[in-house]
């Protein structure tokens, strides 16, 4: 069976990002063998559609089952149409992920995890200037601020979660977790969503610590 999964670097150690259409690699990955192909994302500085394009690219190479953390509706509308299956909350590397579906410890997601346009969500909204330097603070939507900005998170660079920073309100700055099912089914699905949102305050607190040392 071959897997694709949405991954921040070309290797099977490489973690699940927690972005699908505008992550960085996807991994391709043969279940039986783990010979794998890394495929660099060629949508995730799109302006739209990244969704789209990014499960027409998987479905196109053969991808059965999908490891990410969140979908949106139109990359799982794509994908319910090909036949491909979809599984959300998904973290750690990609080689612990698919050793989890491998014992059946993943199952499939039957709606999206989050709305249209999750990860190129704004940053913060218009709040007064830190001076006329950059806005350091990540908006709840990924937007880091580094360019042109007055106030935080108004700048234009590529935020974590793949945003650019506008300086309007944000749409959903993180994944709702899967709605229905059993309580069980609940609990789970908040346990991994936790692990999604630890993951992406990780990545935000890196990238914060390498904005300070550039400016001392």
């Amino acid at each position: 069976m071959k897997v694709g999964v949405s991954s921040t670097g070309p290797s099977l150690d490489s973690q699940v990002d927690p972005r699908f259409g505008r992550c960085d690699y996807f991994i391709l990955v043969e279940t039986e063998t783990m010979d794998f192909e890394a495929v660099e994302n060629p949508s995730v500085m799109a302006m739209g559609g990244a969704g789209i394009q990014s499960a027409q690219l998987l479905a196109n190479k053969g991808a059965e089952v999908i490891l990410t953390g969140n979908c949106g509706p139109n990359a799982f509308q794509t994908f319910s149409a090909a036949g491909v299956k979809i599984i959300v909350g998904v973290v750690g590397t990609v080689k612990d992920a698919v050793e989890r579906l491998k014992r059946g410890e993943l199952q499939p997601t039957a709606q999206p995890n989050v709305a249209s346009h999750f990860g190129t969500g704004p940053g913060m909204p218009q709040a007064p200037g830190m001076g006329g330097g950059p806005g350091m603070m990540p908006g709840p939507g990924g937007g880091f601020g580094m360019g042109g900005g007055r106030g935080m998170g108004r700048g234009r660079g590529r935020g974590m979660m793949g945003g650019f920073g506008a300086g309007t309100a944000p749409q959903q700055p993180f994944a709702a977790p899967p709605q229905g099912g059993s309580g069980g089914g609940d609990l789970k699905a908040l346990v991994e969503q936790t692990k999604v949102l630890q993951e992406q305050l990780k990545e935000i607190s890196q990238r914060l610590e390498q904005l300070e040392k550039k400016i001392k």
